[in-house]
């Protein structure tokens, strides 16, 4: 007698059960050797912009060294992110604004998510509240956040395609897919953070006129003081589009890889999910933050310990002395030593520079996820819904339509073998006999 086991549970699909778990999923994203290499390179392009913004507005290293880390150098700011071998983080100081610092150095020892986005903000922020720097370093800031924009409008807008797709369907997409999706879609990722600060121009410029009559003072001041409620009005404006974007503009990417529509749509939903799930939100973040950041110890110490036995197996046989001439770049090794010296700490810096594009790679992988999340939160729009192209140079991973071969068995159209048709001679009417021979019809006639 078969046992009735309709009862059974069998297995347990946790993602439904606790859908934040995908946000592990985007920890798996971000280490793979799909994502390092774009937010690697991503961050090396960054900081030498911004490096090459700083010395030419003549921006002092020591007064902002998220700027100019290391005396401008952004090779040495990567370097210093990563030791040659294994050690303890240390805690960063707060009080003296080191999580504020440069991604690579300080931050990045426990919330790499966080820290990448006030970092990523940091530019176009303190342009706004700092109305009173000197124009040289107004000019520098928004030059500076502008490239940033357009470094992570490419590389940022391929990487949240890529985890947008295989999150949904759990499909890959290539490099190749992904970067011309995100040429495709370039100028919405770009101009998406752009319109909300634009609105808050807009918003002040009531604000800028009354600032005028007060400078007039006398009546000025009088009538700007009964126009004051206005100005008000305008502030609140201003908050509120200042904190949607705040908060929200990592969501952008995330809607436009996953909907496949424009910034329009990027603004929308990025301020509907942003004030009406706050908390789902919160949640969400300091969930990231902490799988991130035990990610980030993860990953730093294997790079420092990849680099570190490197170093130390070589060391077996040249010698402490010699390993510590090519880590100091010391002039004992000679010119040709020296060039030698150069190439190794290069591709330890490589090593370095993909730990680096984790933080990054983490940040876009996060920020997508968390964006399906809320979506699902929001608008009970299932986790597997994402728009997919019909480029042919997609790939695809459907199966080929089915067909029948001869004997009426299924098998695949792609399979089936082209059997040219024999002609039937019962098709084809016989031939006279007599070509002379005349129609009946004609005797008839």
């Amino acid at each position: 007698m078969l046992e009735n086991d309709n009862g059974t549970l069998r297995a347990v699909a946790w993602t439904e059960v606790c859908p934040w778990l995908n946000l592990v999923r985007a920890f798996r994203m971000a280490i793979s050797f799909r994502v390092l290499p774009l937010a690697a390179v991503a961050v090396l392009l960054m900081l030498c912009g911004w490096a090459m913004f700083g010395h030419v507005f003549s921006i002092d290293a020591e007064a902002e060294p998220w700027m100019q880390p290391q005396g401008g150098s952004p090779w040495l700011a990567i370097d210093t992110a990563v030791a040659d071998r294994p050690e303890m983080p240390k805690v960063p100081n707060v009080a003296d604004g080191d999580r504020l610092a440069l991604a690579p150095t300080a931050w990045t020892a426990f919330d790499p998510l966080l820290g990448t986005w006030a970092h990523l903000s940091r530019p176009l922020w303190a342009a706004l509240v700092s109305p009173e720097a000197k124009p040289s370093y107004l000019a520098c800031l928004l030059l500076c956040g502008l490239w940033s924009l357009a470094i992570w409008a490419f590389f940022g807008g391929a990487i949240s395609r890529m985890t947008a797709v295989q999150l949904a369907c759990d499909e890959r997409v290539g490099w190749a897919a992904a970067m011309r999706y995100a040429c495709s879609k370039w100028a919405s990722y770009f101009a998406g953070p752009l319109f909300p600060l634009i609105g808050v121009l807009l918003a002040a410029l009531p604000a800028f006129v009354l600032g005028l009559l007060i400078w007039a003072g006398g009546f000025g001041v009088l009538l700007a003081a009964l126009l004051w409620p206005l100005v008000l009005l305008a502030g609140l404006v201003m908050a509120t589009l200042l904190l949607g974007l705040v908060f929200g503009w990592p969501l952008m990417w995330g809607t436009i890889s996953t909907e496949g529509t424009d910034c329009y749509d990027a603004l929308g939903r990025c301020y509907a999910y942003v004030f009406r799930r706050p908390l789902h939100y919160l949640f969400y973040a300091i969930v990231a933050a902490l799988i991130g950041a035990l990610g980030w110890l993860l990953v730093r110490s294997f790079a420092a310990g990849v680099i570190g036995l490197t170093y130390g197996a070589a060391g077996w046989l040249a010698g402490g002395d010699q390993i510590g001439a090519i880590l100091e770049g010391s002039d004992s090794l000679g010119p040709v030593g020296g060039v030698g010296a150069a190439l190794i700490r290069l591709c330890a810096g490589c090593v370095k520079l993909l730990a680096v594009g984790y933080v990054y790679g983490y940040f876009w992988t996060a920020s997508t996820a968390i964006y399906l999340l809320l979506r699902r939160d929001v608008d009970a729009t299932e986790m597997d819904e994402v728009f997919l192209d019909e480029d042919a140079s997609e790939e695809s991973y459907g199966l080929p339509p089915l067909g029948t071969d001869e004997a009426g068995a299924p098998i695949a159209n792609d399979d089936i073998p082209e059997v040219e048709p024999e002609d039937d001679p019962e098709d084809d009417p016989e031939p006279s006999e007599d070509p002379r021979e005349e129609d009946p019809r004609e005797e008839e006639r």
